[in-house]
């Protein structure tokens, strides 16, 4: 089932950089838990219940923040039910017209076929700079 979970996520990062968030929340169970970095000035800190949250909270927050928004996926590491995945950010903000890059890991929970859980760890202050 772990190489399928890796299959699975390798198809969520394609959609999302495609723009086709429709198959992105295809992929998620619909109480899903999504953990953002609790950090003052993020659009989307904190902890989000349920895929409607994260497509209106997360995903939402995308388009009304960032011109050009890729999270470029460099590695996927098989944890079983658990995917790794490490790669960077590459944003562009509406505000600033900054363009940074910013390291991540995403580490996903899968179950049934379907992501469970994900929790974001980012560079948060290369973030910030993109949003001014």
């Amino acid at each position: 089932m772990s190489e399928e979970n890796v299959n699975i996520m390798r198809q969520g990062y394609d959609a999302f950089n495609r723009g086709d968030i429709d198959t992105v929340m295809g992929l998620m169970d619909p109480n899903i838990e999504w953990q953002e970095p609790d950090v003052e000035g993020l659009p989307d800190r904190g902890t989000h219940h349920g895929s409607e949250a994260v497509a209106n909270n997360v995903f939402g927050s995308v388009a009304e923040h960032w011109d050009e928004f890729q999270a470029v996926a460099e590695e996927f590491l098989d944890a079983g039910d658990h995917v790794i995945v490490l790669g960077h950010f590459h944003l562009r903000g509406k505000a600033t017209g900054t363009t940074i890059d910013a390291p991540y890991a995403h580490v996903w929970k899968l179950r049934e076929g379907k992501v469970v859980h994900h929790r974001n760890y980012v560079d948060t202050a290369t973030f910030l700079q993109s949003l001014g």
